[in-house]
């Protein structure tokens, strides 16, 4: 004999409305770190990208950073860039100098515009920083690199403290940071918490420059997600690694080898099969736009506010990607 609820077809369903109001009100903050060395910190020209918004042929791209009343910050996006160079609304200011702003922008719009949840970017970023050296994963253990003594002028090996310092920094900050979230994040709810949702590394160029650095990138690189995922206790914590594309899609004759080789060794790294689905590499050199004004010299993607907004807008739309399918 069948036993039929006494649960009416009706209260059923409120009691999946109820179910599901409770569920969409435990909105944890999803918390992105963002590090690496100075393209990283910034170097795309506050000025450049008001000469793009005062250009009917280029404004409408950037039209969202900026209303009548100014540059615009978001209401649900946060950062906390390093420990000194300041925190607050999404916005202009995070890049160094000041006067400048790197990837974090507009990859805060497109994780901002993606998610219902409030947003923390993290950044930690500190320019001319190997990963060898400074960025130096735990498991990767100590290097064997030198330096020349300013005052003596003889070789001798670096100080073991300055591996991975900047690794260290980077956990650290991190760690602090979401242990005082409610100071970063207004209403910040601790009911609702956080949640780590994705690390971003784009760096490269202390390597590429010293081929002993570039011979063991790829494992170092390696080394460094698992690394991060162990400290951060997020084992499938969703990566993303930038190209570092400098020369563009088409390097110069001279470099074109080395540059290559580098980029086909980070990409390398989201093909280990470990990795699969939660690893992205993200191009960069499309975005190069070697022909046009430069604001930076040769360096740093020649400073310029498209370049870096694009690929702000490239590491987040891959963010998001992976973030969802995890």
């Amino acid at each position: 004999m069948r036993v039929f609820s006494s649960i009416t077809v009706p209260a059923l369903a409120t009691l999946a409305l109820i179910l599901s109001a409770s569920v969409s009100q435990a909105a944890p903050v999803k918390v992105f770190v963002l590090c690496g060395q100075s393209n990283m910190e910034g170097k795309g020209a506050i000025k450049h990208l008001e000469q793009l918004l005062a250009d009917p042929a280029t404004a409408k791209a950037y039209q969202h950073l900026r209303d009548d009343n100014g540059w615009i910050e978001r209401n649900d996006v946060f950062i906390k860039y390093n420990d000194d160079r300041g925190q607050g609304k999404l916005g202009l200011g995070y890049g160094t100098p000041t006067n400048r702003f790197g990837p974090e922008l507009e990859f805060g719009h497109v994780v901002g515009n993606a998610f219902d949840e409030k947003v923390l970017i993290i950044k930690c970023a500190w320019g001319g920083r190997a990963l060898a050296v400074r960025f130096r994963p735990p498991s990767s253990g100590k290097g064997d690199y030198t330096q020349r003594n300013r005052q003596t002028k003889e070789i001798e090996p670096l100080p073991e403290e300055t591996y991975g310092e900047a690794y260290r920094d980077t956990i650290r900050i991190v760690k602090e940071t979401l242990a005082n979230i409610e100071q970063v994040v207004p209403g910040y709810n601790p009911k609702d918490g956080y949640e780590l949702s994705g690390f971003v590394f784009f760096q490269g160029f202390n390597d590429i420059i010293d081929q002993k650095k570039m011979g063991e990138y790829g494992q170092n690189l390696e080394n460094l997600v698992r690394d991060v995922r162990k400290d951060l206790d997020a084992p499938k914590l969703p990566f993303v690694i930038g190209e570092l594309g400098q020369q563009g899609v088409e390097p110069e004759k001279r470099y074109a080898e080395k540059h290559f080789a580098f980029r086909k060794l980070q990409e390398d790294v989201s093909k280990v099969p470990e990795f699969k689905g939660n690893v992205a590499f993200v191009k960069t050199s499309p975005y190069i736009v070697k022909d046009g004004e430069s604001f930076d010299g040769g360096y740093h993607y020649y400073g310029r506010a498209d370049t870096f907004f694009n690929i702000g807008h490239a590491f987040g739309e891959a963010m998001v990607d992976l973030t969802k399918q995890n």
